[in-house]
């Protein structure tokens, strides 16, 4: 029978919407993406996905001779019709997806004025230039070792809460990193508020390909890529002026407020998502590949200090790799495992995957160098190296959405392979133009990163994302995610370690030349891996 709506004549649809909705049209919202009533968990205070919100029990009141009266809490009644009103509109998937990006952007707005800003804070902190490298790398670190476990409980629990949960906790470490008081703690809390925040990562993407069929999804993860590089984007205008005239702890005190919004808004128009049904974690299998990722990730910063060919640098690899091992043997004994093996099978899943390494490597590799290059080779100040950094992720923000848009022209094979080419040919460039690096080329070189890494991330998150059921987004998402991450740690860590141990063979500037040929090598690794895709079938027309 269907159900009759608040308003209005019985719904033959059985919406309750009294009206066609996003789920009726081809627009692609959830029930394009794959999400079924079914699919949710039962008694668990979670709604169906229709109604887009948390359905908590409501209230009542007994008296004696008067009949039961349910009571709705007022912000449970508000967040029930801000989501029924966003529902009912004939864009409710990229409202939801403005809603989830606006959120991204404040949490990803921080780290290129922090990747500019460590001398200032060093010496406000009193620490080394050297050691506040971790505000850039702890985080990252953090991330690769928790993205997974937030991919995968948002898979089983639901991706709205895990992503409003993510980003609540990131507003205290925020307010927290404001109020730092050494170079320690202020590390300390930027880690704790990556391991929160690491929900938006895999969530984000989940509830945005979710709201989306496959061949559409290239389009709404260029926006996400344009959010992601315009929070950086918006770090490097403003945040050098404002580290300059009032202080590193400004850059906090704007973020906190703007993320709490940022919350109030999810919390009021995110809906819930497909979930597993009789899963459990797989605890076994989050644990090991949390040792191994801390035994790779402490060779790695460990190089720095006591160099490629140490005992404790060789052996935590060594048993880094033997965890690994272990990981797999976990893994294919597990009916239900973290990560299913048989996805690493698939040429549009681990190709795509492994290419995120290699690209992050380079692109995050450079980004840590650069800043240092225009400092002390060219003796430029952290107000001038902030503008002059801003083409990269300018063009990174630019080149997402309109390579997205031109899905349907281009196929995911060329679309990669070029943005991995055009990474390649940047670090070629800083390398050869490092001992004199003049504005033109510096800003050639940016571009060009920019450019070759907007183009692909689209199609890389996309390729992943088609490759797996939609009920594994999360941790499908967070895989990829997770391969970037290392990229990033193990680029920044190891370019900045060879362009230091370089120096004592060559000049300042020839050591930079070296750390970033190296980096070009890895790019062109990445290049070669993206040439194993299948060319997909490229429509006539573009997707709308």
């Amino acid at each position: 029978m269907p159900r009759r709506p608040r308003n209005g004549p019985p719904d033959p649809n059985g919406t309750g919407d009294g009206e066609p909705g996003e789920g009726d049209s081809d627009e692609g919202d959830l029930d394009e993406g794959g999400l079924d009533e079914g699919d949710l968990d039962e008694g668990d205070g979670v709604g169906s996905a229709r109604d887009g919100d948390s359905n908590l029990s409501d209230l009542s009141i007994e008296a004696p001779g008067v009949d039961e009266e349910p009571v709705v809490p007022w912000p449970l009644m508000l967040q029930r019709r801000a989501a029924d009103r966003a529902r009912r509109s004939d864009r409710h998937a990229w409202i939801v997806t403005w809603t989830v990006l606006f959120g991204t952007f404040w949490v990803t707005s921080t780290i290129t004025i922090l990747a500019v800003s460590r001398p200032q804070i060093a010496t406000d902190l009193g620490a080394s230039v050297e050691s506040l490298v971790w505000l850039i790398s702890g985080p990252t670190i953090a991330l690769a070792l928790t993205g997974t476990t937030a991919g995968k409980l948002g898979d089983l629990r639901g991706h709205r809460r895990v992503f409003l949960v993510g980003m609540s906790l990131s507003v205290v470490f925020v307010v927290a990193s404001a109020m730092a008081w050494d170079g320690a703690s202020l590390i300390v809390f930027r880690i704790l508020g990556a391991t929160f925040g690491a929900a938006t990562g895999p969530s984000s993407l989940a509830i945005i390909n979710g709201l989306f069929t496959r061949d559409r999804r290239a389009r709404a993860l260029g926006f996400w890529s344009l959010v992601v590089a315009g929070g950086p984007v918006l770090g490097l205008v403003i945040g050098g002026p404002l580290v300059e005239t009032i202080g590193w702890r400004a850059i906090f005190w704007v973020q906190a407020p703007l993320l709490a919004l940022s919350v109030l808004i999810a919390w009021l128009i995110v809906p819930e998502t497909a979930r597993h049904r009789g899963v459990h974690f797989d605890v076994r299998g989050q644990l090991v590949l949390f040792v191994a990722l801390a035994w790779l990730l402490f060779a790695i910063d460990r190089i720095a200090a006591w160099g490629f060919t140490s005992p404790w640098v060789i052996g935590s690899l060594v048993l880094s790799a033997v965890s690994v091992w272990w990981f797999v043997r976990v893994e294919r004994r597990q009916p239900h495992p973290l990560i299913p093996l048989e996805w690493f099978t698939r040429r549009g899943f681990a190709i795509p995957v492994f290419v995120s390494f290699f690209m992050q490597f380079g692109y995050m590799g450079g980004f840590t160098l650069t800043p240092k290059l225009l400092n002390e080779v060219r003796g430029l100040g952290a107000d001038t190296i902030s503008l002059m950094m801003i083409p990269r992720p300018l063009t990174f923000a630019l080149a997402g959405p309109i390579a997205g848009m031109l899905a349907g022209w281009i196929s995911t094979r060329v679309a990669i392979v070029a943005g991995m080419a055009s990474l390649a040919v940047s670090m070629g460039i800083f390398a050869v133009f490092s001992p004199d690096p003049r504005t033109f080329w510096i800003i050639l070189a940016l571009t060009l990163s920019g450019i070759g890494v907007g183009a692909s991330l689209p199609r890389l998150a996309s390729s992943v994302a088609n490759s797996v059921e939609d009920a594994d987004l999360g941790v499908a998402g967070a895989t990829q995610q997770l391969l970037s991450h290392i990229g990033t740690t193990v680029g920044i860590n190891l370019l900045e370690t060879v362009q230091v141990a370089a120096l004592a063979a060559t000049t300042v500037a020839g050591s930079y030349r070296i750390s970033y040929g190296v980096g070009a090598a890895v790019s062109v690794v990445g290049l070669v891996m993206a040439f194993g895709l299948r060319p997909d079938r490229v429509p006539r027309a573009p997707a709308v």
